[in-house]
């Protein structure tokens, strides 16, 4: 692969998304191709303040407008410093998280008009569609409660429970082909079963970046 690569985790609390990206950028340098792990929100020093504004502050003290425009403002911060640098040199980013978890969360959990948030997204990327996504599925039961096994819960992991049954819903939507052809920003994604162990499930989204590029990944395996 001779030029960057943007492959985002996506998926509901619990997937697995921060587990797996740096174990798939791991796995890429190992197998001669350059590449690096990112999170959203954050990546550079603004975007990592408004994380902790989005994280760490009390329940309710965040408007569901202001959320969305915050996620949006750490997105373009770390696109033009970080990610469009790293793809020119040839560098193949691992995103956990990009715009699906905004319409996830902030469309279908906070009920937000996705017209306008569509709009703001594309002031906030610029265009920079992902390659690929690797969604990362799992029943809301099940990843909420390898979420309650962490221990300490950030704001959005609060939520009640019909919030982040919202959440899980729309993101079962996103493997559909119809949803996909009508919200071309969001690239091409393709949905992996998260419910297995660590191991498993890296197996499982290797496989698929193999027969996405194989002529880049699939010699590696043979190796």
């Amino acid at each position: 692969m001779t030029t960057g690569k943007l492959i985002v985790l996506e998926g509901p609390e619990g997937a697995g998304k921060t587990t797996q990206a740096p174990l798939v950028a791991e796995w890429l340098n190992n197998s001669g191709h350059p590449a690096m792990a990112l999170r959203e929100p954050g990546g550079t020093p603004i975007g990592d303040q408004i994380r902790a504004i989005l994280l760490d502050t009390p329940d309710g003290a965040v408007g569901e407008a202001a959320e969305a425009l915050l996620y949006m403002a750490s997105r373009a911060q770390l696109v033009d410093r970080i990610i469009r640098p790293a793809l020119t040199l040839g560098t193949i980013v691992l995103l956990d998280r990009f715009f699906l978890s905004t319409y996830a969360y902030q469309v279908a959990g906070r009920g937000l008009p996705e017209a306008e948030v569509r709009a703001a997204n594309q002031l906030a990327v610029g265009g920079l569609v992902p390659d690929l996504t690797i969604m990362l599925t799992i029943p809301a039961e099940q990843g909420m409660a390898r979420v309650a096994r962490r221990g300490a819960h950030d704001r959005l992991e609060r939520a009640d429970r019909e919030f982040h049954e919202r959440v899980s819903r729309a993101f079962a939507a996103f493997a559909d082909a119809e949803w996909q052809r009508t919200h071309p920003e969001c690239g091409p994604v393709v949905a992996v079963d998260a419910a297995g162990d660590v191991d498993a499930v890296h197996r499982a989204i290797v496989k698929v970046l193999e027969r996405r590029w194989p002529e880049s990944f699939a010699r590696d395996r043979r190796q």
